[in-house]
């Protein structure tokens, strides 16, 4: 999918509010922390983390998405960092980070495995990753996310591409998304809060 194409127009394709999820558990940072949201898109999870007072760095490939993002940053009243960059040239700093956010930041599987173990020494003791995206079972559902089987999130892959993180939460739901016109339906989704190992 080309992303700056699907972020031109001037709606929000996944609405300017926060995952519900992210939303539910945000509170389980460390305030005024430092956050690394991957795969940002339009900005609705960076501007609700930055809102909370989080010092937040919003990543993404597509310029308009970050675009966008910084005008609804702006709209806000609040300060959003962006980085436009391919994440297979993105360094996840080590030890720098009290959460690192991935909401529906499905990639291919080499850079997946990448991603995610830089994601674990990219978390200071302590920190926490939040992430939510679509399960296989997602494809009997036409509400959203890659149809290629091998961007979806198996729980059991991600613990073990995640060891090193202790499991708060890891759960796989079937639930209602209404997140823009992009996401709206039932969804097959894994869940996850889990924190660096002190």
């Amino acid at each position: 999918m080309n992303w700056d194409d699907k972020f031109s127009g001037e709606e929000y394709s996944y609405g300017t509010e926060p995952n519900d999820f992210l939303r539910a558990v945000a509170g389980r940072i460390e305030p005024g922390g430092a956050v690394l949201s991957l795969c940002e898109g339009e900005g609705r999870n960076g501007v609700f983390l930055a809102a909370m007072g989080f010092d937040v760095l919003g990543v993404d490939g597509s310029v308009n998405g970050l675009e966008k993002a910084r005008r609804l940053a702006a709209a806000r009243g609040v300060e959003l960092e962006t980085e436009v960059c391919d994440l297979n040239d993105f360094a996840i700093a080590e030890g720098k980070w009290d959460a690192i956010v991935s909401i529906f930041g499905h990639l291919p599987a080499d850079l997946r495995k990448k991603i995610n173990a830089a994601i674990v020494k990219g978390l200071k003791p302590g920190g926490v990753l939040i992430l939510e995206g679509y399960t296989p079972r997602q494809l009997r559902y036409a509400t959203g996310g890659p149809k290629d089987v091998a961007m979806l999130y198996e729980p059991e892959e991600l613990e073990r591409e995640l060891a090193g993180l202790d499991f708060e939460i890891i759960r796989e739901v079937e639930r209602e998304i209404v997140e823009g016109p992009s996401h709206t339906g039932k969804g097959a989704v894994v869940q996850i809060l889990a924190r660096r190992k002190s």
